[in-house]
């Protein structure tokens, strides 16, 4: 990425905005719900990789449950 003077204004007017929309009790509430919604979301997929995790766990059992079984 070129880093030049147009790009640098447009990251201050961009984080004007934001800062200005944060302001606001509409800015603070949509804040708040897209917060919440990431948070659900880091949940959801922590409690998703923690079930593939205990599935390959128990497949790996049996797996070696079946090799002592064989010898």
């Amino acid at each position: 990425m070129i880093f030049t003077t147009r790009n640098f204004l447009i990251g201050v007017a961009v984080g004007a905005v934001a800062v200005a929309l944060i302001k606001t009790n509409a800015g603070r509430k949509c804040c708040a719900k897209v917060v919440a919604a990431g948070l659900q979301l880091k949940d959801e997929a922590s409690e998703l990789f923690e079930t593939i995790k205990e599935d390959a766990e128990d497949v790996a059992a049996e797996k070696s449950a079946k090799k002592v079984k064989k010898a």
